[in-house]
C-alpha cells in the first residue's frame, strides 16, 4: 500500500490547491475541500475510498429501496395488481379530499378578506363623522340655515 503524496490535512499546499481549483473550475476546489476534510476517511489510498463509496452505495440501497437503476423499487408498483389498484384509490381519494380542503381554505381567506374590509369601512365611516362632527362647516348649509325646513 502506498501513501498519498498530498496528505488531506490543512497545510499551505492544500490551502493553495483549493483555492487554485476554485478559481479554474469550481467543483475542482470543492473536491479539495471535501479531500481536506473527509480524506482521513480514505486514509489517502484509493482502495480504501472505493470500499468507504461502496458502502455508502450499499446503504443508499439498503434505506431507500433503490434498485440496479438507482429507481426506488416501489415507485412503479408493487407487484401485486389488487393492492396497487386499492393504492391508486386512495390516493385519488387523498387528493380529492386535498383539493375539497384547499377550496375550503380559500373560501375562508376569502371571508376573512371580506370581514376586514367591512371592518375596515366601518372604522373609517366611524372617523369621518366624527371629524365631521366635530369641525365647524363653512361654506355647506346646516339644518338651521334651510328655510324650507319648519
Amino acid at each position: 500500500m502506498h501513501t498519498a503524496i498530498i496528505k488531506p490535512q490543512w497545510s499551505p499546499l492544500t490551502i493553495a490547491l483549493m483555492v487554485l481549483g476554485f478559481i479554474v473550475f469550481w467543483p475542482l476546489g470543492l473536491a479539495m475541500l471535501a479531500y481536506i476534510i473527509w480524506g482521513e476517511k480514505f486514509g489517502g489510498s484509493a482502495e480504501r475510498a472505493d470500499a468507504w463509496v461502496n458502502k455508502q452505495k450499499a446503504w443508499a440501497n439498503r434505506s431507500w429501496g433503490c434498485g440496479p437503476r438507482g429507481f426506488a423499487r416501489n415507485s412503479f408498483g408493487s407487484g401485486n395488481a389488487a393492492f396497487d389498484e386499492y393504492r391508486d384509490e386512495q390516493l385519488k381519494r387523498l387528493e380529492e379530499e386535498r383539493r375539497r380542503l384547499d377550496e375550503e381554505i380559500n373560501e375562508f381567506h376569502e371571508y376573512m378578506r371580506n370581514l376586514r374590509m367591512a371592518k375596515d369601512r366601518e372604522e373609517f365611516d366611524r372617523f369621518m363623522r366624527n371629524r365631521n362632527g366635530n369641525r365647524p362647516n363653512y361654506g355647506q348649509p346646516s339644518s338651521d340655515d334651510n328655510p324650507t325646513q319648519v
